[in-house]
């Protein structure tokens, strides 16, 4: 199994970042890669497309407003894995601190588990410099 991992580190306070991800459905709002989200199944289930239009479905498998974290599985995607799960979470680190923490295990699938980890490891990273720059919009 391999595994990627990537962290934000932010001068706000956890719940103000958690408002602006912490919705299952809110990945477009800070997300260019993600340009649409579509929640089903009674808001376990979203539907996503990346820019190029390929489909991706994740299903959530748990979620904790007092954690401020969740964690989903890809049901279908374009990418060379399997068994992925992922979570994201946001760590209070005091009042007007956090960390955005973005993690995933997952089976490679026709790549190593080197190439694998780099690829979620780099998604990741680009997903929270993206939110980096969202949040510097609204402070």
């Amino acid at each position: 199994m391999a595994e990627a991992f990537a962290a934000l580190d932010v001068a706000l306070p956890a719940a103000k970042v958690w408002q602006l991800i912490g919705g299952f459905g809110s990945l477009p709002d800070w997300l260019p890669y993600i340009p649409k989200s579509e929640i089903t199944d009674g808001g376990r289930v979203r539907h996503l497309s990346n820019p190029d239009g390929d489909p991706i479905v994740e299903r959530m498998l748990s979620f904790s407003e007092a954690s401020r974290s969740y964690s989903y599985a890809i049901m279908k995607a374009p990418f060379p894995v399997t068994d992925y799960v992922s979570t994201l979470s946001v760590v209070e680190k005091g009042a007007t601190a956090c960390r955005v923490e973005w993690s995933g295990r997952f089976v490679p699938a026709g790549v190593t588990e080197q190439e694998a980890s780099r690829l979620f490891a780099k998604i990741y990273e680009d997903g929270l410099d993206a939110l980096k720059a969202q949040l510097a919009k609204k402070t």
